[in-house]
């Protein structure tokens, strides 16, 4: 096992982050569910954030999410059945269909960047807010912006 030059070693900087991430997102998902969204997961924030708010076909969603359209399909019909998205009409082509949010799946994304600035906030007021801007800024330095997508859901799967 080898250690870098301050004696940390490398491997633990990606299970940091993703500890990090973790963190994040069950913390999102628990005040969630306090505020009347116990059925969301993780998986379905992106699909959501991939339907977007002037909807999208379900091939799509699949390809913003990096998966198959079958895939998407099937979050999406989950979607549905918890009433946070619905398929319509898409006026601009009767052939297919459009995954449209509904108000609840909204309503779910609109609470989840009010938390999300919440969790910030406290994390600010733990390390400190000129540390956690450092973090961020450091961050923004060695990820490139093509890696803030949602398809990060589809990268973890086989």
């Amino acid at each position: 096992m080898s250690a870098t030059a301050d004696n940390r070693p490398g491997y633990e900087l990606p299970l940091l982050l993703i500890a990090g991430f973790r963190t994040l997102i069950d913390e999102l998902h628990a005040e969630l569910a306090r505020q009347g969204h116990p059925d969301v997961r993780p998986a379905y924030g992106f699909a959501m954030q991939a339907i977007g708010p002037g909807g999208a076909t379900a091939s799509e969603v699949g390809r913003r999410l990096g998966v198959s359209k079958q895939a998407a399909g099937k979050t999406i019909d989950r979607l549905e059945e918890l009433g946070y998205a619905e398929r319509v009409d898409d006026p601009a082509d009767g052939r297919r269909k459009l995954v449209r949010l509904t108000a609840r799946g909204v309503d779910s994304l609109t609470r989840s960047a009010a938390i999300f600035d919440e969790l910030r906030s406290r994390w600010a007021a733990t390390v400190g807010a000129d540390r956690l801007a450092g973090l961020e800024d450091t961050l923004r330095s060695v990820v490139a912006p093509a890696a803030l997508g949602v398809d990060t859901v589809s990268w973890f799967a086989p």
